[in-house]
């Protein structure tokens, strides 16, 4: 089962992350955290890997209408945006919406999931400049 919307783009990371924050921000997603996977595991274990942020990205008024329908959704809002290194490419990953209808079976989750996708889509269609062939997976 495919559990991300993904985007590889052919730009360097900072780019990546910077046009990444403008495309969801353009969708209304604000950015409540986010977290330096390398450096954060070079600080801690002294292990070195390529570039990899993990962006928590928020819509409220759709984080509002899933736990309404179910308080215990916090555990699987689309939240996270991942952006790394790929190769000679950078990846930008987000979690389906869907998984949350998938794995809860819940109807009334369906319109925001439905929602959330297609922000989601927009925000990484319009990284499509970024990229090569226009590829997205």
């Amino acid at each position: 089962m495919r559990y991300d919307r993904t985007v590889h783009l052919d730009t360097d990371f900072t780019t990546a992350v910077a046009r990444t924050r403008d495309a969801l921000a353009a969708q209304g997603f604000g950015i409540l955290t986010e977290i330096d996977v390398t450096a954060t595991l070079k600080a801690k274990l002294g292990h070195d890997m390529e570039d990899y942020v993990i962006l928590g990205a928020c819509n409220p008024p759709l984080a509002r209408r899933a736990l309404d329908a179910d308080r215990s959704i916090g555990l699987l809002l689309p939240c996270n945006v991942v952006v790394r290194r790929d190769g000679d490419r950078t990846a930008v990953q987000a979690l389906d919406p869907g998984t949350m209808v998938t794995l809860t079976g819940l109807d009334a989750l369906r319109p925001v999931a439905e929602e959330a996708t297609a922000r989601l889509d927009a925000a990484l269609a319009a990284l499509a400049p970024l990229t090569g062939a226009g590829e997205t997976d």
